[in-house]
């Protein structure tokens, strides 16, 4: 049985969009801005000593994985002479260990290879002849981003039996099927239980009808068929661990979510919440620091500070097991000094939250289960603590108007520091359990053909959201100097110059900002040079240059 796996990261972010009109955006447009070259120049030439050598502080990432915009924090925590390794893609590294458990051979090919062209993953295309191709649509979020993949596979390898597994396949495996006759599988929930026995009976020609987790198009009735779910006893179950070293191991202690936030459709994709003890955790970590040389752990869980009782378990075991590691946490997790200095203790590198808004109401109409103070409490010992930290909100919430996001835009110009991403809110799938409060809110999609990028309720709407966006991120950008929006660093190595302190890389990585976005931020030419070259001579207080200064 021949098998190739495809799986990794998204076409491209949601945010993506933000960097219009912007040196960045001139820099990777296709055939470029020969008008700006000069504008281009001042960003791309920019270096500064380091170790007696010249070094670009823009450089190409390495790879593009792990938890939003905090992910490059890992290298810093890795041995030197291990400073190229990056973390496996968690479904990649857990479906590889499905396979390799199971004795079935496979190659793997990345789907950001089918986005950006080979040169993205391997050399080479992967050849064949496949028998099968797991698809995996964890990070694909629109119609169009699925019908692009389903079509490289059909293309290449119009005989192999194509399976898709992951969250987008998970809630909308009807629409694919009825979409894409190409299809073949899709399974459902935990692969574990279910993709050894579909490969077998694949390899066998034997029906599947008995086999958990699938849904498949019955040719001979021309109807959807599907096995009832179960779920892997993720206590019981080995956690992945295929062969090699990785000093750097994504980690999943959890499936599903025990909460219930009303923008999220991840707990109708996996229903039931399951988490492996404390002791699990532990012994985990130590396994793969002694068996895979693994340095750093990034933990992938919706939120990986939860239940309380477990971590309050846990802690004192990963200070023991000595491993570094990055994780999601919600506010509330954070509740005073003590918490944070046993994070510390206990070896956390980095964390990432959501805290969405400053707002009660807003918060409330969200589900969320935490209060704006909670959220400033969490900041508050996170910013005066060694611990990295990334921190998202969202404008236009259903129901949440122009004045009620206003406490966000305030916290945000003028409290806030540390890197954070502002998104619009997005109406992902039919299964968010926001549509229980379309009435409430007279939420409506404006575009019901396509994937719900415009939409209005009694707040807002889409263009307007947008707006809030854009404008509170000019401000943010040039009145807040502690505070770093992330979307153009996703492409590049962080820190920007690795023999620096965090402030001083802080400080770069703001200027470096406000540099490429001055022309998107100051319409007028005239005043956006002026801005770039006020922050040119700062950054060279910083010891950092242009060729074109």
């Amino acid at each position: 049985m021949n098998v190739l796996l495809i799986s990794g990261l998204g076409p491209e972010y949601p945010n993506h969009s933000l960097l219009a009109g912007s040196t960045f955006e001139a820099l990777v447009a296709p055939g470029g801005f020969p008008d700006r070259a000069g504008e281009i120049a001042e960003l791309t030439t920019l270096h500064a000593e380091v170790n007696g050598g010249r070094l670009p502080l823009l450089r190409p990432r390495r790879a593009a994985s792990g938890i939003r915009a905090v992910s490059s924090v890992q290298l810093q925590h890795v041995e030197k002479e291990d400073e190229t390794a990056t973390a496996p893609h968690l479904t990649t590294f857990t479906v590889r260990a499905i396979l390799e458990a199971a004795g079935i051979d496979h190659d793997v090919y990345s789907t950001e290879a089918i986005w950006n062209g080979a040169g993205s993953g391997p050399l080479t295309e992967p050849s064949g002849p496949y028998d099968a191709v797991l698809l995996s649509t964890t990070f694909i979020w629109d119609r169009a981003t699925m019908a692009k993949a389903i079509t490289w596979v059909e293309e290449r390898f119009p005989t192999a039996a194509l399976v898709l597994g992951g969250q987008y396949s998970n809630l909308k495996f009807q629409q694919i099927l009825d979409a894409h006759p190409f299809v073949r599988y899709v399974v459902r929930g935990d692969a574990e239980p279910a993709l050894p026995p579909l490969l077998d009976a694949l390899r066998r020609g034997e029906p599947v009808s008995r086999i958990p987790n699938l849904v498949w198009r019955d040719q001979d009735a021309d109807r959807i068929r599907m096995t009832g779910i179960h779920y892997a006893d993720l206590e019981a179950l080995p956690s992945p661990a295929p062969s090699g070293r990785f000093p750097v191991i994504p980690y999943e202690s959890m499936r599903g979510c025990p909460f219930t936030c009303k923008y999220c459709s991840f707990p109708a994709a996996s229903p039931k919440w399951r988490y492996k003890s404390a002791e699990k955790i532990a012994a985990d970590f130590a396994r793969y620091r002694d068996e895979h040389g693994a340095q750093y752990i990034k933990a992938l869980d919706s939120t990986f500070t939860v239940p309380p009782t477990r971590l309050r378990t846990l802690l004192p075991l990963l200070t023991k097991a000595g491993v570094a590691w990055e994780a999601y946490t919600r506010a509330n997790s954070l509740r005073d000094r003590a918490v944070v200095d046993a994070l510390e203790e206990a070896h956390c590198r980095a964390l990432a939250i959501g805290f969405e808004s400053m707002n009660d109401t807003t918060l409330t109409y969200m589900n969320k289960k935490v209060k704006a103070r909670a959220n400033r409490t969490a900041f508050e010992l996170l910013s005066r603590s060694p611990l990295h930290y990334f921190v998202s909100f969202i404008v236009g919430y259903p129901g949440e108007s122009p004045e009620l996001f206003e406490d966000t835009k305030t916290f945000l110009v003028n409290e806030y520091a540390g890197p954070f991403a502002l998104y619009v809110f997005m109406l992902n799938d039919e299964t968010m359990p926001v549509w229980q409060d379309a009435e409430r809110f007279d939420l409506r999609v404006h575009d019901p053909d396509g994937d719900a990028e415009h939409w209005s309720h009694s707040g807002m709407d889409s263009t307007t959201a947008r707006r809030l966006q854009l404008e509170t991120l000019r401000e943010v950008r040039w009145k807040n100097d502690r505070a770093i929006q992330r979307t153009w660093q996703r492409d590049y190595e962080l820190p920007l110059l690795p023999d620096r302190s965090v402030t001083e890389n802080s400080v770069i990585e703001k200027l470096v900002d406000r540099l490429g976005m001055a022309s998107a931020d100051f319409p007028n030419p005239t005043a956006a040079a002026a801005k770039r070259a006020d922050v040119l001579s700062q950054l060279t207080g910083h010891g950092v240059a242009s060729d074109r200064v």
